[in-house]
């Protein structure tokens, strides 16, 4: 039987890069107990009053079709949150999408013909290949390098465009390291991109997770710049800053001219969200919950605890992260690759994280571990990393 292409440029990076993480929750089906550190599923629960609103809007009727753009209360909730950050926001610029993956899709689809090139730091969230690789574009890596805090560096940028060069898919603060760019090096990027003409697609969905009094940094988007507002496009959610991933509630903000062309292939795809989660949306939006506040107090906190516990062996090398909810570590001076640390990690130690080979070859040394279990369970799975490594080491000599 014949196939379509996409099945061909799609096929290994779908479920396939979670091949340990999948392995844990089997093992956990059958009797095993495992600590799980694999995926960035908060573990803070949604905080009681979006519960009740969802609830209540459900059971008001709120449950028939939108519209392609969003429902009402949204699209005003994020014309108001971003009007904040620069003058000139208004409907146009907004779009609603179930989560920032979809969002991503989209808006991607509406950038990039086959054969164009989108530049992305390695080491880069997982699921970036396939969202670019859908639109029979290209994933153009630009090393993220360890010894400059796995910070997007202009130049490097500017040596990795080449006349196919469209997009740069920037994420800050950044998956799987954590880094958080500041305003100059955004400034630095931004020009970048105006002299070779690249649109700026910006992943913020971790915005509300900078750790911002430990290294003095505020929350920087190349959106808040009024350089780049024709060329800039930013996806978010609620999925992380108010801990609710299964409510699938995102959106994108960018050029109006755009998204009156984008709004058609959304339409095509989803014609609109659950007018009820857009409720839940609209109060999150607006209201002042203090679910992200807590989260960044409990995963900086937790990232020094893991950082600290793992510094007493030297072939462990955990890079402090400056938000998000995850900490990478250097296992390569075990001797193993970052998927074989993880899969003896799993096997041996029963504790799942994520090898950094699912976020690019520049983290193939890398693991990341989520920061998202209790203090006590996290020290453990720490300890157990180190008896690993003294393990290896004991069978190195």
């Amino acid at each position: 039987m014949r196939y379509a292409s996409i099945t061909e440029r799609l096929a290994g990076l779908g479920s396939g890069k979670w091949a340990i993480h999948i392995e844990a929750r089997r093992k956990e089906a059958e009797g095993i107990p495992v600590i799980q550190l694999t995926i960035g599923e908060p573990d803070l629960p949604p905080d009681q009053a979006l519960l009740a609103e969802c609830t209540r809007a459900l059971y008001a009727g709120r449950t028939r079709y939108s519209n392609g753009r969003g429902e009402a209360s949204v699209v005003t909730a994020l014309v108001e949150k971003y009007r904040k950050r620069r003058d000139g926001v208004t409907e146009r610029n907004v779009l609603c999408f179930p989560g920032t993956q979809s969002a991503l899709f989209v808006v991607l689809m509406g950038l990039l013909d086959a054969g164009d090139e989108v530049l992305v730091g390695d080491p880069y969230y997982a699921t970036y290949e396939g969202l670019i690789a859908s639109s029979g574009a290209r994933l153009s890596p630009v090393e993220l390098k360890v010894e400059n805090g796995f910070h997007l560096n202009a130049r490097d940028l500017e040596a990795a465009i080449t006349p196919r060069s469209r997009v740069l898919l920037l994420n800050t603060p950044h998956n799987p390291t954590g880094a958080v760019l500041t305003s100059e090096e955004i400034a630095a990027i931004g020009e970048v991109c105006c002299r070779h003409d690249l649109w700026i697609v910006c992943d913020e969905v971790y915005e509300e997770l900078t750790f911002c009094q430990a290294f003095g940094k505020t929350f920087a988007s190349p959106f808040d710049n009024p350089d780049l507002a024709e060329r800039t496009i930013v996806v978010s959610s609620i999925s992380k800053s108010h801990a609710a991933p299964g409510f699938r509630s995102g959106w994108a903000v960018g050029p109006s001219e755009f998204f009156d062309r984008l709004l058609p292939v959304s339409e095509t795809m989803f014609f609109g969200v659950q007018p009820f989660i857009a409720d839940m949306t609209a109060m999150a939006l607006t209201q002042p919950i203090e679910t992200s506040s807590i989260m960044r107090t409990n995963y900086e906190r937790r990232a020094r605890l893991m950082a600290n516990r793992l510094k007493t062996i030297n072939s462990l090398r955990p890079v402090m992260p400056e938000g998000g909810m995850f900490i990478v570590v250097d296992v390569g001076a075990t001797g193993l690759t970052g998927y074989e640390f993880a899969a003896r990690l799993l096997e041996e130690q029963h504790v799942a994280v994520m090898p950094g080979s699912s976020f690019g070859e520049a983290a193939r040394h890398l693991i990341r571990v989520s920061l998202t279990v209790s203090d006590d369970r996290l020290a453990e799975a720490a300890d157990r990393m180190v008896q690993l490594a003294r393990t290896l080491a004991a069978d190195a000599a």
